[in-house]
């Protein structure tokens, strides 16, 4: 019989910018090289899922990184 292996949530930041094509581009800082793309906020979204499972399954469990963000914060300055 397999031994039924938990599996763990984890939480990244995921960044979404508009680009000029109209959808959006998202960008995980935590997970180096991994980006993605949807035509509105909601499909951006669900790729985003996506391909942060997948990046995560690529990895031995022990080389799967812990978020080193904080969050996104805006900041303001005076120009």
């Amino acid at each position: 019989m397999k031994k039924r292996v938990e599996k763990q949530i984890r939480e990244y930041t995921a960044i979404f910018e508009k680009n000029e094509l109209g959808g959006f581009t998202v960008t995980v800082p935590s997970l180096h090289g991994l980006v993605t793309q949807g035509d509105n906020l909601e499909n951006a979204y669900a790729m985003a899922k996506e391909a942060i499972e997948c990046y995560l399954e690529g990895l031995p469990p022990r080389e799967i990184p812990e978020e080193n963000t904080f969050g996104s914060f805006k900041v303001a300055v005076a120009i």
